[in-house]
């Protein structure tokens, strides 16, 4: 049961609980456990305390060492939940935190694509949720060693016109020191991101290309502004506004991108790991069916990563054999 409170005062987030410390929640984890050790938890599952209490992540040369809960716990309750696992443990992640929210409570997810939210929101309501996402250099992960340069923001912002929770955000991200951008529009920016991750994830991952590789090559930039023209269409019918310009901006952050950088899903196919395929290409093919819109190069996509995967699972296969 919630405790009631006042909407109007703007309560001040303290508490904050971390779901993923992979690649991006590692970064912020880092981040506010050096602003404030006892205020941070750490949410995991058995497997994973297990795991970390042997052998911790490594962040930038240095183990991390946090304080984990378990989804059981109901000694703690968050005013500030970020989300930052891969989209296949998102659904877990939902029901996981369900014991540490309050009625006061903002989620952040920092999960690629424009479906997480609404996916939340469904258990929890648009009230807690902001529109969120993180953008900067890549972090690279090998086993428990990540590695990242500093470069990045949370970029956030309301879905309506309440900012309550986007104030206290804000306030909390100043204090901690984290670097962040509210837009003026913020569903043009996820959606931005969200094409940035449609046309660069896939085909880098398939090709395995750096971003210096891809830019550097004209073939790979015309492939990626195929992908680019399914998001724009998709995000037009969604109604998302400017899309006109989308592609144009999509572009020139291509080009800023760190030359030996690879993409997450790049990281991925490299580690042998399961990728976010259904997040891109999988929502891209559900939108194109809502939409009566075309799709094929996400389908092309879709179906190249399905032998990826599988190829995958022969090989684990013959391995336990």
């Amino acid at each position: 049961m919630y405790l009631w409170y006042d909407k109007n005062v703007m309560n001040e987030i303290k508490n904050v609980l971390i779901c993923g410390i992979g690649a991006v929640g590692s970064i912020y984890a880092d981040k506010i456990y050096k602003f404030s050790p006892d205020n941070l938890k750490i949410l995991v599952d058995k497997e994973r305390l297990e795991r970390y209490s042997k052998s911790p992540m490594v962040f930038n040369g240095k183990e991390l060492k946090f304080d984990y809960v378990l989804p059981e716990n109901s000694d703690f309750k968050a005013d500030l939940i970020i989300i930052a696992t891969k989209f296949d443990g998102l659904h877990s992640a939902i029901q996981n935190i369900k014991n540490f929210i309050k009625e006061d409570t903002v989620i952040l997810s920092l999960l690629n694509g424009v479906t997480s939210e609404a996916i939340i929101a469904k258990e929890y309501g648009w009230n807690k949720l902001l529109l969120s996402y993180f953008i900067g250099h890549s972090a690279m992960r090998e086993g428990r060693f990540i590695t990242q340069d500093g470069v990045g923001k949370i970029v956030f912002g309301s879905k309506d016109s309440d900012k309550t929770n986007e104030t206290r955000v804000k306030n909390y991200f100043d204090k901690v020191g984290i670097d962040y951008q509210i837009p003026e529009d913020m569903l043009h920016a996820l959606w931005l991101k969200y094409m940035m991750n449609v046309s660069t994830n896939q085909p880098s991952a398939l090709l395995r290309m750096t971003f210096g590789e891809m830019n550097a090559n004209d073939k790979f930039l015309e492939l990626a502004k195929k992908l680019m023209q399914e998001v724009q269409a998709v995000a037009k019918a969604e109604g998302v506004k400017n899309t006109d310009i989308m592609i144009d901006e999509a572009m020139y952050a291509l080009s800023k991108m760190i030359p030996d950088g690879k993409t997450s899903m790049f990281q991925d196919v490299l580690a042998g790991r399961k990728t976010e395929v259904e997040m891109f290409a999988g929502t891209m093919i559900e939108f194109g069916k809502k939409h009566n819109i075309p799709v094929p190069y996400n389908k092309f996509m879709y179906e190249m990563f399905g032998i990826i995967h599988k190829n995958f699972e022969l090989k684990k296969s013959l391995v336990v054999k």
